[in-house]
């Protein structure tokens, strides 16, 4: 059975492509668009997204799954296009560092040169990693970023610079519509399980009883936001007059030690902090400056960080307990959220 969805005429329902729809953040927002009632189609190559996150969609006619690698070209019909292809974490970007780079420029340009052929509107899921490792504290959309571009994490940094500078080329000589979205770290349920992410280290970790591995001194901060929020922000920003980059994010800054401890309180169980080696290039603060978005989108988080720490600890825990592929336990989407 499917949820219930929304009824649109068609002068209000949109046709919308999601690329990299079967991630993480990319089956939270099939989720909301579904439900709101819209087409939606999703286009995924499986590099890092999954069936089962978008699973319980399959056969409704509203849907559509595409298994397609946008770094080839697309030809269909929509009205709006979600660009969220590309992975996300370090140990996925630089497991395949190329196909990073590839993802993120030939196949921007061909969603950028659907949108131009389709007359759509295009929004790209950039990064906070724009930014490098920041001299500027909160990081404005203003601020042009510090980032080594021959490092370890360059391809997926100097790949999503490279993919805002395309959008607003396409904006400029072909009048494409473009919307960029400058993403902080997001967690949340159907994170990927060895994902090699903050929160999900840590939860796994500790659901595990093995050390929680904190690389460096454990000061570096983070700002976490829960993926329903960024959700929220991502439509906000497509249907709005805006279009020059919006940081989404939440502008409370933890410690990576904190996170460790905050985790290790609320899983319970014998879990040690253990420190190791700090990463290259890897950024001393982050905190976005959301001031842009709460002008222009009216948009702020609202899930807290206990509430969206308890929920990912939820579905990892049911992850776990799973051993039959007939156990399902994927994470319905949020229909009513207790903020």
């Amino acid at each position: 059975m499917y949820h219930d969805v929304k009824f649109l005429t068609y002068k209000d329902r949109k046709r919308i492509l999601i690329t990299g729809g079967a991630g993480f953040v990319g089956s939270h927002l099939v989720d909301r668009l579904m439900l709101a009632g819209h087409e939606v189609t999703v286009a995924d190559n499986f590099f890092t997204g999954r069936k089962r996150n978008v699973e319980h969609w399959i056969g409704h006619e509203n849907f559509e799954l595409l298994h397609h690698d946008i770094v080839n070209p697309l030809y269909i019909e929509v009205d709006q296009i979600y660009h969220l292809a590309s992975p996300a974490s370090p140990p996925n970007y630089m497991y395949n560092p190329i196909k990073t780079i590839k993802t993120n420029t030939i196949g921007t340009i061909n969603m950028l040169g659907l949108a131009k052929r389709v007359r759509g509107r295009m929004l790209l899921a950039s990064t906070s990693e724009v930014y490098g490792d920041p001299e500027v504290h909160p990081q404005v959309e203003e601020y042009w970023g510090h980032v080594n571009p021959i490092g370890p994490r360059a391809c997926y940094d100097e790949g999503k610079r490279v993919a805002e500078t395309m959008c607003y080329a396409y904006k400029k000589q072909e009048k494409v519509d473009v919307r960029v979205a400058r993403i902080f770290n997001t967690f949340g349920p159907r994170m990927h399980m060895n994902d090699g992410r903050v929160v999900s280290n840590f939860i796994l970790q500790a659901l595990q009883n093995e050390s929680i591995t904190v690389y460096g001194d454990g000061t570096q901060t983070r700002s976490f936001q829960y993926v329903s929020d960024l959700v929220d922000g991502l439509i906000k920003l497509m249907n709005s007059n805006y279009s020059e980059p919006v940081n989404l994010g939440n502008p409370e800054e933890h410690t990576i030690m904190d996170f460790a401890r905050i985790i290790k309180d609320l899983v319970g169980g014998s879990s040690r902090v253990e420190k190791r080696k700090a990463m290259q290039d890897d950024p001393r603060r982050r905190r976005p400056d959301i001031t842009r978005a709460k002008k222009y989108l009216d948009w702020e988080p609202k899930v807290s960080l206990m509430i969206g720490i308890n929920r990912t600890i939820s579905y990892f825990k049911n992850e776990l307990s799973r051993s039959h592929h007939s156990e399902r336990n994927f994470h319905a989407p949020e229909l009513g959220l207790d903020y």
